[in-house]
């Protein structure tokens, strides 16, 4: 499908602005609240992705979460501060950092998965299987475009 100018852009333009994501953002940041949890939404994907695979790079954390150098550089400050991660230097390259979780960042994870199905399965309510799956499929789809529309640069 490609848009032309006389489509309704009112539409599109809530998923492009992020404007679903902020929504689901404020209410895991409330939920993460209500669990005893001084995290963000930003801190979390971090931390997810250390939940399935801890000690790994900066740059991999970069990678996955598609946040630049500085501003992972500024949110694994703010897990350090918070004790929850901790960095080791690359014995191969010293430029390197290995990220690792505390046993306090550990200890937060059900906690933070319970924040997290709590915003889901608000923000799912009234939507069946099939609508979830054609939603999943959709934006994997739109996903996907951009990332090779990216890596064609």
């Amino acid at each position: 499908m490609e848009l032309n100018e006389d489509q309704d852009l009112d539409l599109i333009f809530p998923i492009i602005n992020g404007k679903v994501s902020m929504a689901i953002n404020r209410m895991m940041y409330r939920n993460f609240r209500k669990e005893g949890l001084d995290i963000t939404p930003e801190q979390w994907t971090v931390l997810a992705f250390l939940w399935r695979e801890d000690g790994v790079t900066q740059q991999t954390l970069c990678n996955s979460t598609f946040k630049d150098k500085p501003s992972m550089t500024r949110l694994i400050d703010n897990l350090v501060k918070q004790n929850l991660v901790c960095r080791n230097a690359s014995v191969k390259d010293r430029r390197s950092n290995y990220i690792f979780l505390t046993d306090t960042g550990k200890s937060i994870k059900e906690k933070a998965r319970k924040a997290l199905f709590d915003t889901m399965n608000a923000a799912l309510a009234r939507i069946d299987e099939e609508g979830l799956q054609q939603v999943r499929s959709i934006l994997s789809i739109v996903f996907g475009n951009i990332r090779e529309a990216l890596d064609e640069r």
